[in-house]
């Protein structure tokens, strides 16, 4: 495999840094200069660099300008039941309540699986606070006006491969996913949505208008859809849904709250199973979760 570049920010002094190639090694990465000792998110400078993985060195070198924030992460294998703990991407735009859930999850064990990298299209947004405050690496995507140190959707398949990532997770991300990654991770990138899917989806549906336009149409039911990701909005291949009611006087901030409370605990468990290796699709091409308890059973 070709040299892949890694883009971080944070102080760049030109040292070389152990490469974290390996699944058995942390990615908790510092540098060391010549007589000081500091973890990769460097809070004291806001300059840019570029890590550049060398496969024959397996080393990293430091050089100016770049996409990708520093931070830190681990995968290996889970000693109680022999699986791989998986590497997880998450894409988020605002302030990532699934995101925090998920991590949480991953610390405290009941996912197999840890957050790598943390991907968004706004650097300022909560989620990526969070990100930079647990030492997880972020990455701009994509280059906007706004965001014009963003990457290309070529080096974001490339930086997700660099972190070896095996499930994307979008966790509130609203922008359009490129194809090319769509291609480089197939069945592998899943979505939560506010609302029970093919219903109240699409272009232009997120966040509170969803629950403004359920609350209009008198439904008397709502709740969280995670589904795999094609190349169009909310398309893709249902996995999970779970149900909440809408009440008569209901607000659309009460639905809201009610529906986030269960994409909260939804989005764990399917995420358990897809780091489980549970998610098998049946023969027309529908994902089914098998259950941990008896395997001979699925939902």
């Amino acid at each position: 495999m070709g040299a892949t570049s890694m883009m971080l920010s944070g102080f760049c002094s030109n040292t070389t840094i152990p490469s974290l190639h390996s699944a058995k090694i942390p990615f908790s990465a510092t540098v060391s200069p010549p007589t000081i000792s500091s973890t990769c998110s460097f809070p004291q400078s806001h300059k840019w660099v570029i890590f550049r993985v060398s496969p024959c060195s397996r080393t990293i070198r430091a050089c100016r300008n770049s996409v990708v924030e520093a931070g830190g992460g681990s995968s290996g294998e889970d000693l109680r039941s022999g699986t791989r703990r998986k590497k997880l991407a998450v894409f988020v735009s605002g302030g990532g309540s699934n995101f925090r859930s998920i991590y949480e999850a991953s610390v405290q064990g009941s996912i197999l699986g840890d957050i790598v990298v943390l991907v968004t299209n706004k650097r300022g947004c909560g989620g990526a606070e969070f990100a930079r405050e647990k030492g997880i690496p972020i990455v701009l995507f994509p280059k906007t006006k706004d965001e014009y140190e963003g990457i290309s959707p070529a080096d974001l398949v490339a930086s997700l491969r660099g972190f070896e990532v095996d499930f994307v997770l979008l966790a509130g991300y609203l922008k359009l996913l490129p194809a090319e990654l769509i291609r480089a991770y197939p069945k592998s990138i899943l979505n939560i949505h506010p609302s029970l899917l093919p219903a109240f989806g699409g272009k232009g549906y997120y966040g509170m208008k969803v629950h403004k336009a359920v609350v209009a149409s008198g439904a008397r039911f709502s709740g969280p859809t995670i589904h795999f990701v094609d190349e169009h909005y909310d398309t893709g291949r249902i996995l999970a849904q779970s149900v909440v009611p809408v009440l008569p006087n209901d607000t659309p901030e009460e639905v809201a709250t009610r529906v986030l409370q269960e994409e909260h605990r939804l989005y764990v468990e399917v995420v358990e199973a897809m780091c489980e290796d549970r998610i098998v699709w049946r023969q027309d091409g529908v994902p089914l979760i098998q259950s941990k308890e008896n395997p001979n059973e699925y939902r």
